[in-house]
């Protein structure tokens, strides 16, 4: 008689840095739903409060650590966040050098060394730093969030119009990247980069109207200006990635549909 068995991993100490932040959180959730004990790191954390700015608590809060997933974020000011993922970056993987972390994984964006943005430069450079640790490590970039693009919109619907134009986009869902970062967590690191999708690309305008459909709202959809370079970046899918290593299934549409509220 053969007795099948299924292999279950056994149960990691996890760190999210960034816990609260909108991949952070969602992040710390697959895994902790996936039976591991999750760090949960934040300025406003009530068991494991760090600061990436200072380092305050890091030595703490990464003692005796299986693997450390980097979702930190800062505001689109380049003086914050060079602050918060350079600087703290570097204080970051100190500290998972220190207590051995076996496992470090940063989170990052499709095609940032291809947009003349300052918050995307700044991202490259955090990357750079991973690869020059020599810190064993999985770089995941990710392109744009169906919550990233929904609080864009709804910004600009304030002023009773949507912005739209040529910019490509492909949105994901961030509760399935969550669950493939969560993957790579568990994993081996792979010391190279693993890229996730969305199922569909548009132009912003095409997205603008779906959000506008969702919503219900009469604001009209128009051209959002951007400078040359950058225009051009966005135009050609620079932010697209045709054949990523995973690739998501909800559309914005369907996301859209399931949240009200967004």
């Amino acid at each position: 008689m053969w007795i099948l068995s299924c292999e279950i991993l056994p149960a990691m100490r996890i760190a999210v840095a960034g816990a609260t932040g909108s991949i952070g959180k969602p992040v710390a959730a697959a895994l902790a739903a996936r039976g591991h004990e999750v760090r949960a790191l934040s300025r406003s954390a009530p068991d494991y409060p760090v600061d990436l700015t200072t380092g305050d608590g890091l030595d703490a809060a990464l003692e005796g650590c299986d693997a450390l997933v980097d979702a930190s974020n800062a505001g689109p000011a380049a003086k914050a966040a060079r602050a918060v993922l350079i600087d703290g970056g570097r204080r970051l993987l100190d500290a998972a050098g220190r207590a051995g972390v076996s496992h470090h994984v940063c989170i990052s964006i499709v095609g940032i060394e291809q947009v003349p943005m300052p918050y995307y430069e700044i991202k490259v450079e955090q990357e750079a730093l991973v690869r020059a640790s020599g810190l064993p490590a999985t770089i995941v970039r990710a392109t744009q969030f169906h919550t990233l693009i929904a609080m864009w919109l709804r910004m600009t619907a304030r002023a009773h119009v949507l912005a739209g134009g040529k910019a490509r986009f492909q949105p994901v869902a961030p509760a399935e990247v969550a669950e493939w970062v969560a993957d790579v967590a568990e994993g081996e690191p792979r010391q190279e980069t693993v890229t996730i999708g969305g199922p569909e690309v548009h132009d912003l305008g095409t997205l603008a109207r779906a959000y506008k459909e969702a919503k219900g709202l009469r604001a009209a959809v128009v051209p959002m200006p951007l400078p040359p370079r950058l225009g051009k970046a966005m135009k050609r899918g620079a932010l697209t990635i045709a054949q990523p290593d995973h690739r998501g299934t909800t559309t914005f549409a369907e996301w859209l549909r399931g949240h009200g509220k967004a």
